[in-house]
């Protein structure tokens, strides 16, 4: 097979779980698949970037279009009016779009995943131009590839019932999650990259979330707040400021103590993310709506006790190995902070040893190997040898 993989859409560190999504399952698949010929288009960002990331694998192939994908119009155009031209010499088996959006002109078989639709449930998450455009672009993707990919099977339903695809086209293909989040850092590795980042005398709640709308991290600032004065724990947010950065800047403002409110705004090395993972004293995500939701699975891989909601994926993702909320407000998140800081430690090891066993049936060599007979599904949907 010769799979092109267009991963225009990426710019490193700004597009969160979808860039981990094509790192990590890239990775797998070249491990499993050595006799397939990969050919990724890149653009000027992430050139370089998925060079190195790829530099141990014989099989693959960089072509870059040369532009900066962070100039989002100039991105769509290409995709749509040069990358089907150059993939076309290429004498592509299957084209794989991760990034939702696909080129409508097509020489050969196509595949597109939809990680999620949460601009259709949350649209202040992006402007109306925004919002519109990719509503097109995504349908017109989910109109010209032969295969759908979704995150979960919630994203699955997704796709359905917007009828942007009927469901005998569109496939579940579970994510992964990286096994070193539960290989432990040395402790003097930990203090050592974690100490000029944090006190670390001082046990901490962790979230990891862009602060878009839909992701409520101002309502865990207001838990936070509302147990503040009962709990010894500092609150970390790492996550990029989006569009719901006012709401949590108003919460962060109303905090009783705010020096207690740790933000990392410009993301963190992977290596100390996972530090950050690993000493921490509990998670929560209290998002209202994910299409999959790794950071809750990569905590629980890490061994930190997860408080979630029970929304879109997440009890698919979290099973029963989370402490989730009914209603997604301060005073439930709260409630549950408080219950798992008291837990006794024999009942605390418990549940996270079970979560992470949970944890390591998400994997991306299965994920990859999925990903590859739905490939073929699109292969004999067209004919094509």
């Amino acid at each position: 097979m010769r799979l092109g993989i267009n991963a225009l859409f990426m710019v490193p560190g700004d597009v969160g779980g979808t860039e981990t999504y094509l790192r990590e399952t890239l990775l797998a698949a070249l491990k499993a698949y050595p006799d397939v010929e990969f050919i990724l288009f890149t653009n000027n960002e992430n050139h370089e970037h998925l060079k190195q990331i790829c530099k141990d694998s014989s099989n693959v192939r960089f072509v870059c279009l040369h532009f900066n994908a962070s100039n989002r119009p100039v991105r769509i155009l290409l995709e749509q009016f040069k990358l089907p031209f150059v993939a076309k010499k290429y004498e592509l088996d299957v084209l794989w779009s991760p990034g939702y959006t696909a080129p409508f002109i097509s020489f050969y078989p196509q595949a597109v995943t939809i990680c999620d639709l949460q601009y259709k449930s949350y649209p202040e998450d992006m402007s109306w131009l925004e919002r519109n455009t990719l509503d097109v672009l995504v349908r017109g993707a989910c109109r010209m590839c032969e295969v759908v990919l979704a995150i979960s099977e919630f994203s699955r339903q997704e796709v359905i019932r917007y009828e942007f695809a009927g469901p005998e086209k569109v496939h579940t293909v579970l994510l992964g999650v990286d096994v070193t989040f539960g290989e432990l850092y040395p402790e003097e590795a930990k203090n050592a990259t974690l100490g000029g980042l944090l006190e670390l005398e001082t046990p901490y709640i962790l979230c990891v979330a862009h602060t878009y709308p839909h992701k409520k991290v101002h309502v865990l600032i207001d838990a936070f707040n509302d147990v503040m004065e009962s709990i010894p724990h500092n609150l970390v947010i790492v996550g990029r400021a989006r569009r719901g950065e006012d709401l949590v800047a108003s919460s962060v403002s109303s905090c009783k103590d705010r020096s207690r409110v740790i933000r990392f705004k410009d993301g963190l090395p992977y290596r100390t993310l996972q530090m950050l993972y690993q000493s921490a004293d509990m998670f929560v995500l209290p998002s209202a709506y994910e299409g999959f939701g790794l950071p809750v699975v990569e905590a629980m891989m890490a061994g930190v006790p997860v408080i979630t909601t029970q929304e879109a994926s997440l009890k698919e993702v979290a099973g029963e190995y989370a402490f989730r909320v009914n209603s997604i407000n301060h005073h439930t998140i709260a409630e549950q902070i408080l219950k798992v800081e008291s837990l006794p430690q024999q009942e605390r090891t418990e549940m996270t040893d079970a979560a992470k066993s949970w944890a390591e049936t998400f994997t991306w060599l299965t994920s990859a190997q999925t990903m590859f007979e739905v490939f073929q599904k699109a292969i004999r949907s067209t004919g094509a040898k």
